[in-house]
């Protein structure tokens, strides 16, 4: 692949940085713009980068044609807005998570870009850690069985943010890591959540999500800004083997454990059936060797292949979507005390 993809960044704040500067060392793109209502911020982040043009004006940056993508990085609540106008101008779009501020502004981005034959891409970074890449492989080779459960707590003494709750501002990480690992993507016949405000914040400060599967799979995330410890880590029980990834972990990020339950259906008239069944297995346990690579890198490459072969890139606007689904979902959930259920009635298409 030759160095032909032009590329500017919308957004040179939090996140914007180390978009603009993956993008800037990339083989496969040429970073040409950082885009900024903050000419100032804008123009310190284009010094550290070596010198790339800065501009406030989203028209310009639109109506340039070496700038074949852009890479949003604003508030969720301009995501739409900015992408529309990118689709309309025939740019590629990769925009941070959460894809847009709903569901039904998410739709009309997917369909967008569905419509101008573009790529629309949802950068959620987690999925492109060589952690999670290798669980997806372990996954999709069987070497797990059918997936019987997904069980992630992301806890820490975090920051009370402003705008959201705990379930926004933290579950998107591990839905998103959820939607590229089972197969079919996230898509849960039912989402409950349950919430607490012990400081009087006016906001969930700690989260319980639980997801139904198709088969009676369950998924359960664990959200907490209060927690003293800081603790990142995700378990898939499937029937075959289990496989544990703990995020802090700099030795053994990723174990797989032969060890489980097994049920023998082939019972015996006449044998009390709950001790003929269940036999306890116990295996082996190892660690896969990892290739250490920013996660960031491997998903400025993913884009541009998405865009040089014309497939659809692995978290895509559907990924985004079905994302937002649960996230919503879980909001209703809180406010009704109620479970939500047929997701897919308005989630992204399963892959």
């Amino acid at each position: 692949m030759t160095r032909t993809l032009g590329v500017a960044v919308i957004g040179a704040g939090y996140w914007g940085p180390n978009l603009a500067r993956n993008f800037q060392y990339s083989p496969d793109w040429r970073l040409e713009a950082i885009c900024d209502l903050d000419l100032d911020r804008a123009s310190a982040l284009a010094a550290r980068l070596g010198g790339v043009r800065v501009t406030a004006s989203l028209d310009d940056v639109l109506a340039d044609p070496a700038i074949d993508a852009v890479a949003i990085a604003t508030p969720a609540r301009t995501h739409h807005p900015i992408a529309m106008a990118a689709i309309a101008a025939g740019k590629h779009v990769v925009v941070e998570k959460p894809i847009a501020d709903g569901t039904q502004r998410a739709r009309e981005m997917v369909a967008a870009a569905d419509a101008a034959g573009l790529v629309l891409m949802t950068d959620h970074t987690y999925c492109y850690t060589p952690a999670v890449l290798k669980m997806r492989e372990l996954i999709a080779e069987g070497h797990l069985g059918d997936i019987l459960y997904i069980d992630s707590v992301r806890i820490n003494l975090g920051i009370i943010q402003p705008d959201v709750d705990v379930f926004w501002d933290l579950a998107p990480h591990d839905l998103s890591i959820m939607d590229f690992l089972l197969p079919g993507g996230l898509v849960p016949e039912s989402v409950t959540a349950v919430g607490a405000d012990p400081l009087s914040a006016g906001k969930a400060c700690i989260g319980y999500l639980s997801m139904m599967f198709p088969g009676g799979a369950i998924g359960h995330a664990h959200v907490n800004w209060l927690s003293p410890t800081k603790i990142r880590q995700l378990v898939i029980g499937g029937s075959r083997r289990t496989v544990v990834w703990d995020d802090l972990s700099p030795q053994q990020r990723v174990s797989v454990y032969d060890r489980g339950v097994d049920l023998d259906i082939q019972a015996l008239d006449g044998i009390d059936r709950a001790s003929a069944l269940i036999s306890y297995r116990l295996g082996d346990t190892w660690s896969p060797a990892l290739q250490e690579r920013e996660a960031l890198a491997a998903m400025v490459d993913e884009f541009a292949e998405a865009i040089t072969t014309g497939r659809p890139p692995r978290t895509d606007g559907q990924s985004g979507l079905r994302v937002l689904s649960v996230l919503e979902a879980a909001s209703q959930s809180l406010q009704t005390g109620t479970a939500q259920e047929r997701l897919n009635a308005y989630a992204g298409e399963p892959r």
